[in-house]
């Protein structure tokens, strides 16, 4: 009876090796990939490590190759240095039937070494790109021979930087080659390269399980574009990041949103294509020292990034496709550790999502973001801690003499206290009173009333629900006049700008520090918006930026109605 590796392909010398290597049925990946390979065809593989993928690119290879010729005629690529060992110990395996010779070259091996290798003849060369391209700008390795290319976990290769190499090694090799390329997965990048060197490739995937990294807890957060900044910012200040990279689209934004983070006082950096080597290398060093505990990066500007212990990824932009999202949030949750990925998502995403969900064979909660009191109450927390902290070193003479001066002159201990609080804590920054989340989609119902979970269109008017609190808005005429205590302004934006209720409410009170309960009715009209404020907050209202804020690029203003 033939053996089943007999029925792929192989011939018996190397139905002999797999079996000696205690392999009684291929595994899917052998299964699937040795036969094209032998016909001759490029693949692709998309398996994981432990699925027996280097039998399969290599016994096609052996048993295409003619002995006895002096320089390579194949080579395999891989991303280090303990995987090129790995390789090379299993094809010398799986060679031991024939006289065919394989070496490997990495960095920190003797270059003596190697080339004595080299001189008397090798037919497989296994090694890392950096090793390689050495040997190549010194003209020690001729490649001229080579007719099989195995690019071994490429996805690896994309992570440590090694892509540009490996391009470079692929140009040093005849086009007449036949290419195998191995990932776990299949970023953007690892396709257009396979798009550009491999010619009709046959695709097997064989991966089963998840794609995700277990220790990794992945949420999702509803947010309008807009917000993002102030629902990151709120994040921040409700979890506990030791370390967080944050992934935007592009590299402007990259850098906009680390100059806003410092300012807010979260130490950042900014990582993306428009920094030199050396400014890089600076902001990754501050970053793996703790100094900086943010880093805003690009796609781009993340491949290969040797990054420890980070507890968070923030994709602040949705990634592009379902692999860069496997990519980045694989950078939390290493060994072993905790970590957790974040993704802002807008309505327009949220097929993107369910599309990463249904590859990385996992769900995606929602992510609860934190009220604006629950936010103030963790600011609270740590105010008292660090206070305590302080009580307990004991080292304020000078403060409670102070104090006890302002108690002669008749102040009260616990307005002096109260005092003293409010003026310590007066930097912290305001919390936005509107509603950050983007709403769920709505769903008309038969009568052609719109429900959602922000509110209602009943008659074309719009109305949150008192028990939650909140503003009246109306989109037809405003109301006859303010209620008692309110004053009438007229805001120059309106529908056609796009212009929300939330949008209203963010800009008057983020910009003031009022609370949104100081904000009443709201008519939103084609052109422009009625908005009552308590009479109370009016001046300071006009007063602010000399009545001018900024909402969504376009410059606001504020006037008595």
């Amino acid at each position: 009876m033939a053996s089943k590796f007999e029925e792929l392909g192989l011939q018996p010398q190397f139905v002999q090796a797999v079996e000696q290597m205690g392999f009684d049925q291929p595994t899917p990946i052998q299964a699937g990939a040795i036969p094209p390979l032998l016909e001759g065809r490029n693949v692709i593989g998309q398996a994981q490590t432990g699925t027996g993928k280097t039998a399969a690119f290599v016994f096609p290879m052996l048993q295409k190759m003619q002995p006895g010729k002096k320089n390579p005629q194949a080579l395999i690529l891989a991303p280090t240095r303990e995987l090129a060992i790995q390789v090379t110990e299993a094809a010398r395996q799986m060679a031991q039937e024939t006289p065919l010779r394989v070496m490997t070259v990495y960095g920190g091996q003797s270059y003596s070494v190697q080339l004595r290798q080299i001189e008397r003849g090798v037919d497989v060369v296994v090694g890392t790109p950096g090793r390689l391209m050495d040997l190549l700008k010194k003209k020690l390795l001729d490649l001229s021979q080579v007719r099989y290319v195995v690019l071994d976990e490429a996805d690896e290769m994309l992570e440590m930087g090694f892509i540009d190499d490996v391009e470079t090694i692929f140009k040093a090799i005849p086009a007449e080659r036949q290419i195998a390329l191995f990932s776990a997965t299949l970023p953007s990048v690892i396709r257009k390269l396979a798009d550009r060197y491999m010619k009709d490739p046959l695709e097997i995937s064989v991966i089963t399980g998840p794609r995700t990294v277990p220790e990794t807890t992945q949420q999702y957060c509803r947010v309008r574009d807009e917000n993002k900044q102030a629902v990151l910012t709120r994040i921040l200040e409700a979890e506990e990041v030791k370390s967080g990279l944050v992934f935007t689209r592009t590299k402007a934004r990259a850098q906009e949103l680390s100059d806003e983070l410092n300012r807010m006082g979260y130490p950042a950096g900014a990582l993306h294509g428009d920094l030199n080597q050396d400014k890089r290398e600076w902001v990754l060093n501050r970053f793996r020292k703790n100094i900086i505990h943010l880093l805003v990066a690009t796609d781009v500007a993340a491949r290969g990034l040797d990054i420890d212990d980070v507890s968070h990824v923030f994709n602040y932009d949705m990634p592009e496709d379902t692999d860069d999202y496997i990519h980045r949030i694989g950078r939390t949750g290493r060994a072993g550790k905790k970590g957790n990925a974040i993704t802002f998502i807008n309505s327009r995403e949220r097929g993107r999502l369910s599309q990463i969900e249904n590859y990385s064979k996992q769900k995606i909660a929602e992510y609860n973001l934190p009220t604006r009191d629950e936010i103030l109450q963790k600011r609270d927390e740590r105010f008292a801690e660090q206070l305590t902290e302080q009580m307990s070193a004991g080292q304020f003479k000078r403060e409670a003499a102070l104090v006890s001066k302002l108690v002669e002159f008749g102040f009260n201990p616990m307005e002096v206290a109260a005092a003293a609080i409010k003026l310590a804590r007066s930097n912290e920054a305001a919390v936005p009173v509107a509603d950050l989340i983007e709403p769920n989609a709505l769903i008309r119902n038969r009568d052609g009333q719109r429900d959602g979970s922000r509110g209602k269109r009943v008659n074309g008017a719009f109305g949150r629900d008192k028990a939650r609190g909140g503003n009246y808005v109306s989109a037809g005429r405003p109301p006859r006049g303010p209620e008692t205590g309110m004053v009438r302004m007229r805001m120059n934006l309106g529908n056609q700008h796009g212009l929300r209720p939330g949008d209203v409410v963010g800009a008057i009170a983020s910009e003031v520090g009022i609370s949104g309960k100081n904000i009443g009715a709201i008519s939103i009209q084609v052109d422009h918006t009625y908005v009552d404020v308590a009479e109370k907050h009016a001046g300071l209202v006009l007063q602010k930026s000399g009545g001018k804020y900024s909402l969504r690029g376009k410059t606001v203003v504020l006037k008595l109605a």
